[in-house]
């Protein structure tokens, strides 16, 4: 058995709650997993509040850290004993104990601690795939980057910061700019205060940005395009405020913009691709160019708790569940 947090219901964190569930052995190309800790991200959220609908009753997470406890059959790159990390397709992290596909499941370097683990394969991963498998990016380009002192926005503000990528970020308080500034940010604009399109104009000498990373949704989404040069890439990859209003595209016409709305499950549903993209992460990690943000620990059954802190905007950096 393990407890395992479910909901039976969409709604608010009133709807988590905590069970004790039997966990199973692993069938064919899976694994059982202990956690150490669990990552607590949006989609998350998404998926409670029903945004992202689920089959009810559902257990909820995407991503953790922890021991391989046994190996199903046909499973190669890992063993039992094996340290390992994921951000999977398949919800059910957030408990003590799972049966799980085994293609995501990372194994986990020695110089990178669970919590860190937990921590970071899913924003690591995705801000992976928005520097390298999106769009072209090199050393000189310019990103926009809003929410950039979450746990992906930190994550990204250093990543740029290693490969001669200019970032602007913007975030909703001082200290939130201040800490995407400490991070590798060049600049940061509070959108509390600031009309975030013009100052990103001023900035630019009036051409706007390359690329912009928006994973905030309905209030960014037509300063974001105002944001962007000639023939720009808008990649639009959450909606933390909410979905994105429908629109011609018509209205991309004037600037020959570009719009896409990728997901990490896309690019890391195939194994070997998923693997590469996580040592991509384990390496910048273990060199030093980026480091993983905790700024928030939450035990498992104090999950509501966790949600509201995400949901109101409290946090800053990853946020995880301990077990």
């Amino acid at each position: 058995m393990a407890k395992t947090i479910i909901i039976e219901a969409h709604g608010g964190p009133e709807v988590l709650t905590l069970v004790d569930r039997p966990v199973g052995d692993p069938g064919p190309g899976e694994i059982r997993i202990r956690h150490k800790a669990i990552g607590l991200n949006f989609i998350d959220c998404y998926q409670r509040s029903g945004l992202y609908p689920m089959q009810m009753p559902a257990a909820l997470g995407r991503e953790a850290a922890g021991i391989v406890e046994a190996v199903g059959e046909g499973v190669t790159h890992l063993k039992v004993g094996d340290r390992a990390a994921y951000a999977a397709a398949v919800s059910g992290a957030y408990c003590e104990a799972r049966v799980m596909p085994a293609a995501q499941v990372c194994p986990l370097p020695e110089g990178i601690s669970f919590e860190e683990g937990a921590a970071m394969m899913l924003k690591g991963m995705t801000v992976e795939y928005l520097f390298h498998r999106t769009t072209p990016l090199k050393a000189g380009d310019t990103v926009l980057f809003h929410a950039a002192a979450g746990g992906v926005g930190l994550i990204a503000c250093q990543w740029a910061r290693s490969e001669g990528i200019h970032l602007i970020a913007t975030a909703g308080s001082a200290a939130k700019c201040a800490l995407a500034l400490e991070n590798g940010a060049e600049q940061a604009i509070n959108y509390a205060t600031e009309d975030f399109p013009k100052r990103v104009m001023e900035l630019t000498g009036g051409k706007g940005v390359d690329v912009v990373m928006d994973s905030v949704g309905a209030t960014t989404w037509q300063g974001s395009l105002d944001s962007l040069r000639p023939l720009g890439m808008m990649i639009s990859f959450g909606s933390a405020s909410g979905p994105v209003p429908a629109f011609s595209l018509a209205a991309l016409a004037g600037k020959s913009l570009k719009v896409t709305r990728p997901t990490l499950f896309t690019h890391i549903g195939p194994h070997e691709a998923c693997q590469a993209i996580a040592r991509h992460l384990f390496d910048k990690v273990l060199s030093g160019d980026v480091r993983i943000h905790i700024d928030q620990r939450f035990p498992l059954a104090e999950v509501r708790a966790a949600h509201e802190a995400l949901e109101a905007r409290k946090t800053t950096g990853s946020t995880i569940l301990t077990v």
